[in-house]
């Protein structure tokens, strides 16, 4: 008995040690399972943070940022969406705050129509709405949708002389007021008394009448374009065209036989000036510029006419070819200036009745619209070494030839 209970007893104690063995097992188990776990959730807080990481670069590669975080050269900090064009630029009249605007608005507002009542209605919305109603809408709403709208009856022609010019420079300046260049006024700087040139200039100002105004460098600078004006600068007066009507009412006025000079495709006013001053010269009656493409009356044109613009007057036409045919239904013979010419200019038959003559461009010559209109093409003879002459050059011949002519008349 007491062998048997030794032995029972010591096969309970193993199998407790067995229990407790198993029972460690299971705890280690549960230890790698916990430690699996964490494992498991590391990665996953890697991928996370690698994920978060590539969201945060891939959002600042939209954003026009480097990694780092500064701004990617030539963007500015900006993406390359806000960096697209925005379409074209609306027309002036489509322009919210816009002059043009303003007065298409004021044409187009029904009578009656009190401001405060659109400022109510439409708010800050009013310049949209007036945005709206001037363009055609294609249904799409985009910007590139406009198609722009009329001018305004009584709105000046474009570069038709209605805004003053500024002539900088002490040298420029001094030889406008020499050639008596009608002016508005003369802008000296603090430090510009100390040259001759500028004593001069205020000299000649004060005595034709013109206003002698100080002015410092930013004005001078915003006046005149931020141009070199050394301290000078002349405000000359715009230029008042005339019809190209008028140039036949002023021969018929003077009881002469009308001769008429216009230029196709002058676009130096050194040119016109050179013109207007043989006009002046051999008796014409004026001179026809167009108002596109064509060179118009400005200082250096005044300079060149030396005063002769001030005796005779310069019209300015919307379209020249019509304007020729205009002439020639008033009885006006049209005879153009070009090297293509079967007639010579000393042999011009037309020199005896009335006569518009047009001179071209020294490099092109004469449009193809403005020679179809002419009755004949006369050329001037040159050298076969020289290309072509200057258009105030070639101008000057064929008004002297029409002069001589003339003066032989009974």
């Amino acid at each position: 008995m007491g062998a048997e209970a030794l032995s029972g007893q010591g096969k309970g104690r193993s199998g407790a040690g067995a229990g407790r063995t198993g029972a460690g097992r299971t705890g280690a188990a549960r230890t790698g399972s916990a430690r699996a776990g964490s494992a498991r959730t590391g990665a996953g807080k890697a991928a996370a943070s690698k994920a978060g990481t590539s969201r945060g670069k891939a959002s600042q590669a939209a954003a026009g940022l480097t990694k780092t975080g500064k701004p990617r050269p030539g963007t500015g900090g900006m993406g390359r969406r806000a960096l697209e064009g925005k379409g074209p630029t609306p027309p002036a009249e489509m322009r919210p705050g816009h002059p043009a605007q303003r007065r298409a608005a004021a044409t187009a507002k029904p009578a009656g129509a009190s401001p405060t009542g659109a400022r109510a209605a439409g708010g800050r919305a009013a310049g949209t709405g007036t945005r709206g109603a001037g363009r055609e809408s294609s249904g799409t709403g985009s910007a590139r949708s406009w198609t722009g709208t009329a001018r305004p009856s009584d709105a000046p022609a474009r570069g038709s002389g209605d805004a003053p010019e500024f002539v900088a420079g002490r040298n420029p300046v001094l030889e406008s007021l020499r050639a008596s260049v009608p002016a508005m006024a003369l802008y000296v700087g603090p430090r510009a008394q100390q040259d001759e040139r500028v004593s001069e200039a205020v000299k000649l100002a004060a005595q034709i009448g013109i206003a002698v105004l100080e002015a410092g460098p930013a004005e001078l600078d915003r006046l005149t374009g931020s141009a070199l004006h050394q301290g000078l600068a002349l405000r000359v007066r715009p230029y008042d065209y005339a019809h190209p009507d008028d140039l036949i009412a002023r021969a018929e006025a003077a009881g002469q036989l009308p001769l008429i000079v216009a230029l196709d495709s002058v676009t130096d006013p050194r040119n016109l000036g050179a013109v207007v001053r043989s006009a002046a010269a051999f008796g014409a009656h004026g001179v026809v510029v167009p108002s596109r493409r064509g060179a118009g009356v400005t200082a250096g044109a005044w300079k060149a006419s030396a005063g002769a613009l001030a005796r005779v007057p310069v019209a300015r036409a919307s379209n020249l070819s019509r304007t020729l045919h205009n002439y020639r239904e008033a009885g006006i013979f049209i005879a153009g200036l070009d090297a293509a010419g079967d007639t010579e200019v000393r042999d011009l038959d037309l020199a005896t009745a009335p006569l518009a003559l047009v001179v071209g461009s020294e490099g092109k010559g004469l449009s193809r619209v403005v020679a179809q209109a002419c009755d004949m093409i006369v050329q001037i003879p040159i050298a076969a070494r020289t290309e072509s002459l200057n258009a105030g050059i070639a101008a000057s011949i064929a008004l002297y030839e029409v002069a001589s002519v003339r003066s032989r008349l009974p």
